[in-house]
């Protein structure tokens, strides 16, 4: 293990709630106010980039991303999906896939810039979310 990976948040723990676990990669949720739905989809082991990824691997990534998008809209039915794969703070490979919705806290800009809102925590909020996801990742 390098000296990287031995002190990287993502491999000393899942990073969220975790919601499903495959051999390869995991989704977790992230418990942000005003963003019911906002998950990401970790590489289980330490890599940078996309480009670390064999070719297989990568499609398997991506076809994990896109099924929980498929998810998320189908169960929250947001406005848009944003997908990030940014890694500058944690360079361990993950994607951001969250849920807009035109009221929530930074709509129509980035969730990293200022908000324009406060959250509205009970907005969108769904029912059991979480075992919903697990059910349609289960399939993979």
């Amino acid at each position: 293990m390098t000296i990287e990976a031995m002190a990287c948040e993502l491999c000393e723990r899942d990073g969220g709630g975790l919601i499903w676990r495959g051999g390869d990669c995991r989704v977790i949720r992230v418990d942000e106010p005003g963003y019911p739905g906002y998950c990401r989809v970790i590489w289980n082991a330490h890599v940078r980039e996309m480009t670390d990824l064999a070719a297989p691997e990568r499609a398997r990534f991506m076809h994990v991303v896109f099924t929980l998008e498929a998810a998320l809209r189908e169960l929250l039915r947001p406005e848009k999906i944003n997908l990030a794969s940014l890694g500058n703070v944690t360079p361990h490979l993950h994607w951001h896939v969250i849920p807009r919705f035109r009221d929530d806290p930074h709509f129509p800009n980035p969730i990293w810039g200022a908000p324009m809102r406060q959250p509205d925590p009970q907005a969108h909020a769904p029912g059991d979310l979480a075992a919903a996801l697990s059910e349609r990742l289960s399939r993979l």
